[in-house]
């Protein structure tokens, strides 16, 4: 929270207070460190909702296995069922993305719902379980230092940008909201200290129940229900309520990152950087059509290609990863901008956001060099870490590439 959620907080607040434009960090990047920066941040940030999108739709099948109970433990590793669920759901965020936020809202609000709802119940559930005289090892508080191995450092870089990482993403709707520039940064004071507790606690209840080194990192909500609950019985029932209740909210975050994503080419289409075709609406909903479509048949290959050869763990765990390194090196041009952005753009910000900001990069610096390092266990680390690497390093060329054949045509037309 210190070195990171707060630097991030602070230079959303600032950022987006100075330009509340539809495109968010995109328009921040674009104004501050040129049109190069600007192109290359859009395409990290779009690479990063799509790999996202395909991780929160990946862990359903794992926690519908919860949700079933012991008799449906294999469903996680069978590859083919698991498409077919994924598929399902990847359908349904689309038609929600095409029929546009008259819709889509809901579902992102039923899903934020949920969500707290759970979270809620999680972080009750030990006094529930102490009441009860069940024996848990729950310290609400615990203060302890992580053994000092790179597997630490590796769940410490996943935390600092994994879990609190995100504030800036509802920017790119800025001009499809009331009052953008007020709304937005008082949503981030009001939501800060929730979601603080809500880590803090809700891992402590985590803790509480599931064995060391046995935690579930796919579905640890859901496992922790299932021990506290039991598969029989009230408690069963309680408990299938509950990760019922998590679909929803991962549906409905898989939804609104969706939603976001497909903004993105948009935006960019406009300052002529991609395709017109990026940019053309819906004749009736008047959403980016071609944008969504493209972006939903790409979630789809990337869960196909995540699967091949690999555990469900260790290709979610790829997944996660593969799209975090890329939404690093937006975030990493978000804190750039209060220290090296044009004279324009540095002049509107607050003259103390330069130090936080070197914080928040140097945090989001050591998060993407540490996510190479597997924190679960894989069937070849060197493999994986070259997947995460590679993939990063040859999806940026592709992008570079993009924007230099783009330029190129767009010189020649203009000659």
């Amino acid at each position: 929270m210190l070195v990171f959620y707060l630097p991030m907080a602070a230079t959303v607040i600032c950022l987006n207070r100075a330009m509340p434009l539809e495109g968010g960090l995109y328009i921040w990047a674009h104004h501050a460190l040129g049109e190069l920066a600007g192109f290359l941040t859009a395409w990290n940030l779009w690479v990063y909702g799509i790999a996202i999108t395909a991780t929160i739709l990946y862990a359903i099948p794992t926690e519908l296995s919860y949700l079933i109970g012991p008799s449906a433990a294999w469903l996680p590793e069978n590859h083919l069922v698991s498409l077919a669920i994924v598929t399902a759901m990847i359908a349904l965020v689309t038609l929600a993305a095409l029929r546009g936020l008259e819709i889509g809202k809901w579902v992102h609000n039923i899903g934020g719902t949920a969500m707290l709802a759970v979270f809620a119940a999680l972080i009750v559930l030990p006094v529930w379980a102490v009441s009860r005289h069940m024996t848990i090892h729950w310290t609400i508080f615990a203060l302890e230092l992580p053994p000092a191995n790179l597997r630490s450092l590796a769940l410490f870089g996943q935390m600092i940008f994994g879990a609190l990482c995100g504030l800036e993403y509802i920017a790119i709707l800025a001009g499809e909201s009331r009052r953008p520039a007020h709304n937005i940064g008082l949503s981030v004071w009001i939501s800060s200290p929730v979601i603080c507790a809500m880590f803090i606690l809700g891992t402590s209840s985590v803790a509480a129940f599931a064995q060391a080194g046995k935690i579930d990192f796919i579905a640890p909500i859901p496992q922790t229900l299932r021990i506290a609950l039991g598969s029989t019985g009230v408690g069963s029932l309680f408990a299938m309520t509950a990760i019922f209740l998590l679909q929803l909210r991962l549906l409905g975050a898989s939804s609104y990152i969706f939603t976001g994503v497909t903004r993105l080419p948009m935006a960019v289409g406009w300052d002529e950087l991609v395709p017109e075709w990026f940019t053309r609406l819906h004749s009736r909903w008047q959403t980016p059509a071609n944008s969504i479509l493209c972006t939903s048949a790409l979630i789809f290959s990337l869960v196909v290609l995540a699967n091949i050869g690999v555990h469900a763990q260790e290709a979610f765990q790829l997944l996660t990863n593969a799209s975090l390194t890329h939404y690093e090196i937006a975030y990493l041009a978000m804190f750039a901008v209060p220290l090296v952005g044009v004279r324009a753009v540095r002049g509107s910000l607050p003259s103390s956001l330069k130090g936080i900001a070197v914080i928040g990069f140097c945090a989001t610096l050591f998060s993407l060099l540490i996510s190479a390092y597997p924190f679960v266990e894989v069937v070849n680390p060197s493999v994986y870490a070259a997947k995460i690497l590679g993939t990063t390093l040859l999806s940026n060329l592709v992008g570079l590439s993009l924007y230099k054949l783009r330029k190129v045509r767009h010189f020649r037309y203009v000659n």
